[in-house]
């Protein structure tokens, strides 16, 4: 079941000692700390499903009840929800088991989909389509890491397709990355975020509302960030399909 209050950061290297996330449970700890300070009522732990990391699917529950003992002992209430970020080549080497395992939220449903390396291309289409004739639903991972020419397009194109996008929240108030981000957004291509945080020492922090603050100068989002923030993520680890309450315009003229 979702979790009823606050926000949900569907894309977090939280549990500890697996990939690049969390170096240790002191870490996870103040990460998923970070997290409550900031709203976060649930995180998706999304460890990376890919070939140059050794994650055991069928390891994942068990570290996830570790790992909430933990949080729990420490008085940090927010949850921990299972998922991955599987790596577009990898979809045709898991079974659907192993897809459902690491679905977000636990419903069998929805996969954090990372883009292949370089722009966006025909990989990930095939990916996306692939996963969707196994009955999965996509929800690609921070697209603005491959940017290329058409990355609207072919974003828009897999978003009528009835994919969503996840956008990293701390590249909306980076001076670098923002313009990159405020184009995505006014695009219409940004449906959810996600802190994509690796640890609470370095790197991105576990937090999602300053990027929130900054798409309310955002349109079309700024009318929209109840569904952002709240119903799209919750309907995704509830396993439902929620449907973008605004368009994708490629050549919208931002």
């Amino acid at each position: 079941m979702a979790p009823t209050a606050g926000t949900i950061d569907l894309h977090c290297h939280l549990l500890p000692g697996l990939d690049d996330g969390a170096r240790d449970l002191d870490d996870a700890v103040a990460m998923a700390m970070q997290a409550q300070a900031d709203g976060i009522c649930a995180i998706c732990a999304t460890p990376h499903i890919r070939s140059d990391h050794e994650v055991v699917i069928g390891e994942l529950a068990e570290r996830r009840e570790q790992l909430a003992a933990s949080l729990d002992t420490a008085g940090c209430k927010t949850r921990v929800l299972a998922g991955g970020e599987v790596a577009a080549m990898m979809v045709g080497a898991l079974e659907d088991s192993e897809l459902a395992a690491v679905a977000l939220g636990g419903s069998g449903r929805w996969i954090l989909l990372e883009p292949p390396p370089g722009p966006l291309d025909s990989r990930l289409d095939d990916a996306v389509e692939a996963l969707h004739t196994r009955g999965f639903r996509a929800l690609i991972a921070h697209p603005e890491r491959h940017a290329g020419p058409d990355l609207i397009e072919r974003l828009a194109r897999l978003v009528a397709r009835g994919t969503l996008v996840q956008a990293t929240a701390a590249y909306f108030n980076d001076p670098g990355t923002s313009p990159t981000m405020l184009e995505l957004a006014h695009a219409g291509v940004v449906h959810v975020l996600g802190s994509d945080s690796h640890s609470s020492r370095a790197g991105r922090p576990v937090q999602l509302s300053p990027a929130l603050a900054a798409l309310h100068a955002v349109q079309p989002l700024a009318a929209y960030l109840e569904w952002i923030s709240q119903i799209a993520p919750r309907g995704i680890v509830a396993g439902e399909d929620p449907v973008p309450p605004f368009a994708a315009c490629p050549t919208s003229g931002h």
